[in-house]
């Protein structure tokens, strides 16, 4: 575990300086967090909406403490659009990819997020 965490601190580190992310709030035995992994995280990285917002991946009983949800997550998957640790905006659930793709483009758009670059 150890490991795990430290290898992901150094990856962390040096990724470059973007501006939000894309939080995923989930839980173990929530099958629509599954149905997502399934259709959806192999090729978000690959998409603007995921270079506009990298996906960070959070225990919905071990929320980060530095993160300033607008409410407490309740539903997974919850996937929380956030900027310098203060939450812009949400969507609950999973209901197919189409749907997750509009409203999160509508998101990144309403906030103006664009993709992060180097410093």
């Amino acid at each position: 575990m150890k490991r795990l965490f430290l290898a992901t601190a150094i990856w962390l580190v040096s990724l470059p300086a973007l501006s939000a992310n894309l939080l995923m709030v989930e839980q173990p035995g929530c099958i629509y967090c599954a149905k997502w992994n399934a259709e959806i995280s192999h090729i978000y990285p690959k998409t603007d909406e995921g270079r506009r917002a990298p996906l960070l991946r959070v225990d919905l009983h071990d929320l980060p403490e530095d993160i300033d949800f607008a409410s407490r997550p309740v539903f997974t998957p919850t996937f929380v659009l956030v900027e310098d640790g203060k939450e812009l905006g949400r969507m609950e659930g999973y209901a197919g990819d189409e749907f997750f793709w509009f409203i999160l483009g509508k998101l990144l758009d309403d906030n103006e997020i664009e993709a992060g670059t180097d410093p």
